[in-house]
């Protein structure tokens, strides 16, 4: 039987592009300009709060439409490769927990992952975009908004140049939440009306992503410290740890403000 149109490590058949993806010149290019991510970020900052200085005194945007098609654009695109990059998690755990967050083998030429790895790394300079509708809709900007999108892409773009483990799952949970996360603000854009628990669905899966990434660390910690064969580094894992703590925190915080803590009724002012 031939099994050439089949990913080796998980069975997943194989699209030609995704077959054809020069995994080598990626990984080349992503040792010598990883470091552009701080570039892309400091631009992100002054264009961010730029524009927030412009509109201050100016009429908001609406916008739905278009925020409703790039919502769209970005909920299939992580639909998509969460499909793509699920079943190759599954099949790593079937060879142990400490094997899924200690083996790079998702990586690796004519990989399946290989191509949506690629494809998350370069979309987390895309998704910066999302701050854009915020700031011309003049809705607020919280630090854990913007932290959280510049920060996703330096952590992503360095951890692609050291090809780290832990990143099996990092992709995983990002694709399956933001697929969720960003059909929801499809919707909303389309203005369907959702129920609080929905919202609070979202949330908590976003704090699951969080504590389930320092879990991984602390594997791929104790590998490490063991001995024991692991694909990660002291130095990713000390940054990696801050970064889903930091996440953890500030979404914790978010979580109690915005559904825990009752807001006081607003009366109004008697004459």
């Amino acid at each position: 039987m031939d099994n050439s149109h089949l990913d080796p490590a998980n069975m997943t058949y194989f699209f030609p592009f995704e077959k054809t993806h020069d995994e080598r010149a990626f990984d080349d290019y992503m040792h010598q300009h990883w470091a552009d991510s701080f570039v892309y970020s400091c631009v992100y900052l002054i264009v961010v709060f730029g524009c927030q200085l412009y509109m201050a005194h100016r009429k908001r945007f609406e916008l739905r439409p278009y925020l409703a098609f790039w919502s769209g654009v970005l909920a299939i695109f992580s639909i998509v490769g969460a499909i793509r990059t699920v079943p190759e998690l599954i099949w790593s755990l079937s060879l142990g927990f400490e094997y899924s967050c200690c083996s790079s083998s998702y990586m690796g030429q004519g990989k399946v992952t290989s191509f949506w790895t690629y494809l998350f790394v370069v979309s987390k300079v895309f998704e910066l975009g999302d701050t854009i509708f915020i700031v011309l809709r003049k809705q607020p900007l919280i630090f854990l908004h913007w932290y959280h999108h510049m920060s996703v892409l330096v952590y992503s773009w360095y951890s692609y140049s050291e090809r780290i483990s832990t990143g099996r799952w990092f992709i995983v949970m990002n694709y399956t939440v933001h697929s969720m996360m960003y059909s929801y603000y499809a919707l909303r854009a389309m203005k369907y009306q959702f129920p609080k628990w929905v919202n609070m669905a979202i949330t908590s899966l976003q704090l699951v992503q969080m504590m389930v990434g320092i879990v991984v660390n602390i594997v791929a910690f104790n590998a490490l410290k063991s001995g024991r064969e692991c694909d990660s580094s002291y130095q990713n894992i000390k940054y990696c740890m801050i970064m889903y703590f930091s996440y953890l925190v500030l979404f914790s915080h978010f979580f109690y403000t915005t559904y825990i803590v009752k807001k006081p009724a607003v009366h109004e002012k008697k004459h």
